[in-house]
């Protein structure tokens, strides 16, 4: 049966994957030697494509690489102690969302109405189990109920006021709408209104990790679009857009203009290079970062089985940071 299962996933994807090559040009280059030999475990984290070097003051800078560095530590210890991938990307993500330097949980940007919405994903590589939060308010950390809507639910995406009393019956830390409120994200918000124009996005948080049993898992959350419509939802809570993960390919979490991210199904898109042209993980993001994606529309991480990862971005900056058992760990914010 398990067979069976995975030909008819192969079918559904098979279509995609063509697509993809119409748009790429050409085919797939050969498999080139592994670098390095398989790492028993890796993470990857990211605060988010799209920052510009006129945006980002050098004190500043510091802060960022510096909060990097404490969620990427915190991975670390999880994953060297023999710990989940899903455990790891989890406590790397509610970090991040406590962080009010980025742009989920508590440093979450407005919407149009003044109001904090924020949206989470995660999914555990080896069963593709998944679960979904949109659109919830007075969550401390959506990226936990997320998980609690995959491990305590038969469903994949809850949104608003069902998220919200979801997380009450389950008594998930719960916060006033006052807690997410920063001045940096205010001020934000009346700039942008006042230019009439769409805010700046693309500061989601995520991380992705290979745990030492060979599981991989990705996670992502945000609170969108400064000046977004009440009710925007993203591509970090869509499954195959922002965040996937399947141990037999790679493990994806994506940032940066939600909409063209849902519309090409990024994460997906990057594993069925893998699945079915027989892509490395690095060949499989130019395709689709490089390939798909127009200048300044984000970038993603990615972790394959091996431990091999994959940062890649077509914007100025991406606040992101890398670490593995062979030694690696390192944060960065541009090329």
């Amino acid at each position: 049966m398990a067979i069976f299962r995975r030909i008819g996933r192969t079918a559904l994807v098979l279509a995609a994957a063509l697509l993809l090559a119409g748009c790429g040009g050409g085919s797939v280059p050969a498999r080139p030697a592994p670098s390095s030999p398989p790492a028993a475990w890796a993470l990857a984290i990211h605060g988010g494509a799209g920052v510009t070097r006129a945006s980002l003051a050098p004190e500043r800078e510091a802060e960022y690489l510096a909060g990097l560095q404490a969620a990427l530590r915190a991975g670390v210890a999880v994953l060297e102690q023999g710990g989940s991938s899903l455990d790891a990307v989890e406590q790397v993500v509610r970090l991040l969302e406590d962080d009010p330097l980025f742009n989920a949980g508590r440093g979450a940007v407005f919407n149009a109405d003044g109001v904090n919405e924020l949206d989470a994903a995660i999914m555990d590589g080896s069963t593709l189990a998944c679960g979904s939060v949109a659109g919830v308010t007075t969550v401390k950390n959506p990226i936990s109920l997320a998980r609690l809507v995959m491990e305590r639910t038969s469903h994949v995406l809850l949104v608003g006021d069902g998220a919200e009393r979801f997380a009450a019956e389950l008594g998930v830390e719960r916060v006033a709408p006052e807690y997410f409120f920063t001045q940096q994200r205010w001020d934000g918000l009346q700039s942008t209104l006042a230019a009439r124009k769409a805010g700046p996005g693309g500061e989601t948080v995520g991380a992705v990790a290979l745990d030492r049993r060979g599981n991989l898992a990705a996670a992502t959350s945000t609170g969108g679009l400064t000046a977004k419509m009440a009710g925007r939802v993203g591509d970090s809570p869509i499954i195959g857009a922002g965040t996937y993960a399947d141990d037999t390919t790679c493990a994806i979490s994506a940032s940066g203009k939600g909409e063209e991210f849902i519309r090409h199904g990024v994460a997906r898109s990057i594993a069925s290079w893998m699945e079915l042209r027989g892509a490395t993980l690095a060949e499989a993001v130019e395709r689709v970062v490089g390939g798909v994606l127009a200048q300044d529309d984000g970038g993603v991480i990615a972790v394959d089985a091996s431990g091999r990862i994959v940062m890649q971005f077509n914007t100025q900056g991406m606040f992101r940071g890398a670490a593995d058992a062979h030694g690696r760990f390192e944060v960065l914010i541009w090329e």
